[in-house]
């Protein structure tokens, strides 16, 4: 493998292409489902299907096959098929949908105005990750273009991730006896610990949420009146959030929502501890003199990504601080996102937390929590001998430095569905979400460089994985 040849073929059509598409993509505000009800009506999502298939027909790419994929009342999916030199098969993902815009850009940036800034490209949805599909398909077509042989290779990029991928298993339930039975799964959805090297996804979290809502009276009433005599809404919710969570130590207090972390994952915490060092947290943009949860690297490395964390990511019945008048409020109503351990059962977590939020509230107040969503979470499968080979072999050869394996906080949804259909199959789970990135958040970016080479790569695993078959 003439692997100056695949940098350079990489790079040039990066240059040449698709930096340039992702630009027109980032300007289309094509928000998941969950946050554009009406995404059918406002058609970005068909803009962005679009666009995406008509860059990968334009691609020499021998025996490819492309197809809009779609099931009545759901998300499109883009599938393309492309012939190997062998049986094997290749299941590469990525996804096209996007979260909301959020507050708190800064000045000149935008989520649907694309700003090139040195080796960034700001805007929302290249990152995580728009990329994808060029870099699946860019990987493919050098081995091509350098007559390297691959398995057959199968992409699925979806539009529903950012909703939790409910569409996606009907697809695959659709596509089963195209997609086949895929050794080995290549998603580049996740994150990076730097712009060093590469890294490797070991597990991910999985996901409960919903709606917590207090109501004490039916209208609001002056303070000087009812305070003292009618409960505070807010002040019960607080109470509430205490049977789920120690607020002084943001502990996750119920036993079900814990696992116990394999020893192998409690190794590999200390390894990229000592790797990324202070970077765990002075990554975050910490408002002037707050501290992290604790200076402990290893245990911040394990809170991100084998234990129970909860965040408040909505309210309503709060009135702005410049409109709020001195009224007893009737209700207040929270959204409660609970991040679980990779092997935590959600539906068993989701049960536990409806019935500790809803059990014998205080003051007999009105009580109701609304789960919203649960998504699995996923520990990956031990490596095999030869993927981790051809990691570390690839990241010395396009980085200068030997493979990172973490496990990243956030969830994939499809992962553990994956996991479970394809028990057999060997995962590379990795992205370019790394520092500062800020997926979902503010001023989110793609890092081209590190995006150039991890298509490399790919290229590189894509090889291996063939060899690997022909050896074997």
């Amino acid at each position: 493998m003439d692997k100056a040849s695949i940098r350079s073929h990489v790079e040039e059509l990066w240059d040449s292409s698709i930096v340039s598409e992702l630009v027109e993509y980032i300007r289309i505000p094509n928000k998941s489902v969950a946050f554009d009800k009406e995404w059918m009506a406002h058609g970005h999502m068909e803009r962005v299907v679009a666009r995406f298939e008509n860059w990968v027909r334009r691609q020499p790419i021998a025996g490819m096959t492309v197809e809009v994929a779609r099931l009545e009342g759901r998300t499109p999916l883009l599938f393309i098929e492309i012939p190997g030199k062998s049986d094997d098969c290749v299941l590469l993902y990525g996804h096209m949908d996007k979260q909301p815009e959020m507050a708190g850009w800064r000045d000149g940036l935008g989520p649907w105005e694309p700003v090139i800034e040195g080796d960034r490209l700001y805007g929302r949805g290249a990152a995580d990750d728009g990329y994808a599909t060029f870099a699946c398909l860019t990987a493919i077509g050098a081995l091509q273009a350098n007559n390297i042989p691959h398995a057959r290779c199968v992409v699925v990029i979806e539009a529903c991730e950012e909703s939790g991928s409910f569409d996606l298993p009907h697809y695959i339930e659709h596509l089963a006896p195209r997609i086949g039975q895929p050794s080995l799964v290549i998603a580049l959805d996740s994150g990076c610990g730097n712009y060093e090297q590469l890294w490797c996804t070991t597990s991910l979290r999985g996901l409960v949420g919903g709606r917590l809502t207090v109501e004490v009276l039916t209208e609001g009433m002056h303070s000087g009146d009812a305070g003292g005599v009618v409960p505070d809404s807010f002040r019960i919710v607080r109470q509430l959030l205490s049977r789920v969570e120690d607020e002084a130590t943001g502990k996750i207090l119920a036993r079900e929502f814990h696992v116990e972390i394999p020893e192998a994952r409690l190794k590999q915490a200390a390894a990229t501890a000592s790797v990324l060092g202070e970077d765990i947290y002075q990554k975050f943009p910490f408002a002037e003199g707050t501290q992290p949860i604790s200076r402990d690297l290893i245990e911040l490395v394990l809170n991100r990504t084998w234990r129970p964390a909860l965040s408040i990511i909505g309210a309503d019945g709060l009135p702005p601080t410049a409109n709020s008048g001195n009224v007893l409020r009737p209700k207040t109503a929270v959204t409660l996102s609970l991040r679980l351990p990779p092997t935590c059962d959600p539906k068993v977590a989701t049960k536990k937390l409806k019935s500790l939020l809803e059990e014998s509230p205080p003051y007999n107040a009105k009580v109701s929590f609304e789960p919203n969503w649960g998504a699995s979470g996923w520990n990956a499968p031990e490596l095999s001998a030869w993927l981790e080979r051809s990691l570390d072999s690839a990241s010395n050869d396009y980085f200068g430095k030997p493979t990172a394996y973490m496990g990243e906080g956030g969830t994939i949804p499809f992962m553990g569905m994956l996991g479970e259909r394809f028990p057999e199959a060997q995962f590379l789970i990795t992205g370019v979400l790394g520092p500062h990135a800020n997926a979902h958040g503010p001023n989110e970016f793609l890092h081209v460089p590190t995006a150039k080479k991890l298509t490399c790569c790919v290229a590189n695993v894509l090889t291996d994985h063939f060899r690997r078959g022909s050896n074997s």
